[in-house]
């Protein structure tokens, strides 16, 4: 499943990327000379292509066999990745152009002090990218009871009760010092499966900036 979802963050990703830093969509390194963060990168999905498009990557995730397997794959993609193993709160990472988590807020515990650390590893003038499921009917009933029956994702995975709604996340982001742009669906139809999308229904993603 998150194969077929990094595709569609990546758009959002880069017309984030182009738009914050006035880039050349055509350019194939936008992020060139710019330090970028993804914060619970798994095996690296993210991290590889933030790479290729000209950053200084650093992932950084709670389960060491995720860092060892993102290493060993970026190793033989001949990518140069700075991967950590640890909680970002303590790590004391600081001026990174590109902040980004996708998909980790929800299985936070202390929601407000996790967002707080990714305030303080963002750059003045950077840019911050979150995603997650909305905490909906919805998303209540094909995230978690359809997607873990079918097994489309393992059981246990997703806690529907930990999902935050745009709203929240929009409070909790204003409380760390940071402003949500406007959400943006990532949606799921048979003809079009995985999209971005106006409807928030299921999952959004947002770009962050510091607040005025």
């Amino acid at each position: 499943m998150l194969h077929r979802l990094n595709p569609v963050r990546l758009g959002f990703i880069r017309a984030a990327i182009d738009a914050h830093w006035k880039a050349d969509s055509r350019g194939v390194r936008p992020l060139a000379g710019k330090r970028a963060l993804d914060v619970g990168c798994g095996a690296g999905l993210l991290c590889e292509p933030l790479a290729r498009l000209g950053a200084a990557v650093t992932g950084v995730d709670a389960a060491q066999e995720n860092v060892a397997a993102a290493s060993a794959h970026a190793a033989g993609a001949g990518l140069t990745i700075d991967y950590r193993c640890g909680d970002v709160a303590q790590l004391g990472l600081k001026d990174f152009d590109l902040v980004t988590s996708m998909e980790v807020i929800e299985h936070v515990a202390d929601k407000a002090v996790f967002l707080t650390a990714l305030a303080m590893a963002l750059a003045p003038g950077g840019l911050m990218i979150l995603s997650t499921p909305n905490r909906t009917a919805k998303s209540r009933l094909l995230m978690v009871e359809a997607a873990e029956r079918i097994g489309m994702v393992p059981r246990g995975t997703h806690h529907w009760d930990d999902f935050v709604t745009p709203d929240e996340l929009a409070d909790l982001l204003s409380a760390a010092g940071l402003k949500m742009g406007k959400p943006t669906g990532i949606a799921w139809s048979p003809a079009k499966g995985l999209h971005l999308s106006d409807d928030l229904a299921l999952n959004y993603i947002v770009s962050v900036a510091a607040a005025d």
